[in-house]
């Protein structure tokens, strides 16, 4: 018995005639210089290069050229782009040319040559991705891991699988109407009236509709703000949701950790919903009623719809085969990532010293990754220190690190901001030679400021593609790091 790695087996994949059809090419040249038209046919997927012959794709790709030009493509008009090529001469140089045009019995095969010439090409790059594959498993190079060669293989075949497809050519506008009534009309028909996937917070859905399918959404704040908070609390609504509504609403979630492992995110989530701080669950500090609420909470939140991966340092390309895969498994419509800047991009940018560009190539596969799988992310994101600098605390788009290519991405972009966090931060001290009287005045408006904004939080949505901005107040629970509806007649809130 051989292996893949064995000298005769690898000597068999090495005799392996390369899949090609010759006469289809020959075929579909013809049909194309006889008639122009039949371009039209093949001209969204096939190229110069998925023709086995290489004359045959220079022959094809100086049609193209031709035809971009608005200039008529046949044996004669072809004769000034072949003069001086050996390789055409070789085969009846302008004559081969007329052969061909001259050889067509019939028209009514030209798109069947067509996806023949392109199915062939397909072959033939498998076989040079199996190759490649034997070859670098069997002379690992130091700095690759067999996990990350497995991944950039599927990247491979993916791509493969994608390239040639002609599915994203025009629509008319009947069927996309006929696309957004059904959209709407589940909108209708959910409790919710929502149209994508409930965050769980009342205010924030009626600003948003939801988090929408394909949508890459930029959830960012400086430390201490209650970003993976925020995150965590809509992860558990959508999929509480989704398991409440037997799949009607909310959504089944990936949240990808990349800063906090599995088991601090989990007891994290157990501490919030179980409103048990996590610092007396960590040491130990419970009473026998908690271990009751313990119970009830972890028997709800195992029936979630909700996995999370906790490897450091992902990059899209990782983050897109994990996804994809789990989506074919188990079903996946929302992605959660925790955080941005924790990311990595490909190796050649990451040998780069500008760590702009990773960024702006991590975003746009994250954009890429949304349209694909048809699902919203949300990927938090730090600020800078810039907003520490202003007297004005609130985020701005410019305040996004590393902004430029995030802001561009994004189909939204939310800011959290917590008054209540800097106004503790900025008691008054008395002043050299204040009287009491003064300093009494100004600490009684401080305390005045600080109880209108207590276990206020708000979420500032600066940017979105589809609907207006604004922001909405949520209450915020400091204890146990967890949001919810802010009931405005609440004491002290103002709106």
């Amino acid at each position: 018995m051989t292996t893949l790695t064995d000298p005769a087996s690898s000597a068999t994949l090495g005799k392996l005639a390369p899949p090609q059809n010759l006469e289809a090419e020959q075929a579909l040249l013809g049909a194309i210089l006889a008639n122009n038209k039949f371009h039209e046919k093949v001209a969204e997927y096939l190229r110069a290069e998925h023709f086995a012959d290489p004359v045959h794709g220079r022959i094809y790709g100086a049609i193209e050229k031709l035809l971009e030009r608005g200039m008529l493509a046949n044996a004669v008009t072809l004769k000034q782009f072949f003069t001086q090529d050996e390789s055409l001469k070789a085969i009846g140089g302008a004559e081969y040319l007329a052969r061909l045009e001259a050889s067509v019995v019939s028209f009514t095969g030209v798109a069947d040559y067509g996806q023949a010439i392109f199915d062939s090409y397909l072959r033939r790059e498998l076989m040079d991705i199996g190759t490649d594959l034997i070859t670098e498993a069997a002379n690992p190079e130091l700095d690759i891991s067999a996990q990350q060669q497995i991944e950039s293989t599927e990247q491979k075949l993916f791509n493969l699988a994608s390239s040639g497809t002609s599915s994203g050519g025009f629509i008319s506008f009947s069927d996309s109407l006929k696309q957004a009534i059904i959209t709407a009309e589940a909108a209708f028909q959910r409790d919710s009236g929502l149209t994508g996937v409930t965050t769980g917070f009342r205010d924030l859905d009626k600003l948003l509709g939801g988090l929408h399918k394909s949508d890459l959404i930029i959830l960012a704040a400086r430390p201490s703000m209650g970003k993976t908070a925020l995150a965590t609390n809509m992860a558990f609504n959508a999929a509480k949701a989704y398991l409440k509504s037997a799949g009607k609403e909310g959504g089944r979630v990936a949240f990808f950790s990349l800063e906090m492992s599995a088991e601090q995110l989990a007891l994290r989530m157990l501490s919030e919903q179980a409103e048990i701080p996590s610092e007396k669950i960590r040491k130990g500090e419970l009473r026998e009623s908690d271990f009751t609420k313990f119970v009830t909470i972890t028997q709800e939140l195992q029936r979630l719809h909700l996995s999370i991966d906790e490897t450091p340092g992902l990059s899209v390309m990782a983050m897109r085969t994990r996804a994809r895969r789990l989506k074919r498994t188990q079903g996946l419509d929302l992605i959660i990532i925790d955080y941005l800047q924790l990311m990595t991009g490909s190796a050649s940018r990451r040998n780069e010293s500008n760590r702009v560009l990773e960024v702006s190539e991590i975003t746009r596969g994250l954009k890429a990754l949304a349209k694909e799988l048809e699902v919203p992310i949300i990927a938090l994101s730090q600020l800078s220190r810039k907003v520490e600098e202003r007297d004005d605390k609130k985020p701005q788009l410019a305040d996004l690190r590393e902004s430029g290519s995030i802001e561009q991405d994004a189909d939204m972009v939310m800011f959290i901001y917590r008054e209540e966090y800097y106004l503790r931060r900025g008691e008054p001290a008395r002043h050299a030679g204040e009287a009491d009287d003064k300093y009494n005045e100004r600490y009684a408006r401080w305390q005045e400021r600080l109880e209108k904004v207590y276990n206020v939080a708000e979420v500032i949505v600066a940017k979105q593609r589809h609907g207006p901005i604004g922001s909405v107040k949520l209450f915020f629970d400091g204890q146990f790091t967890k949001f919810g509806d802010l009931d405005t007649t609440h004491a002290g809130y103002e709106d």
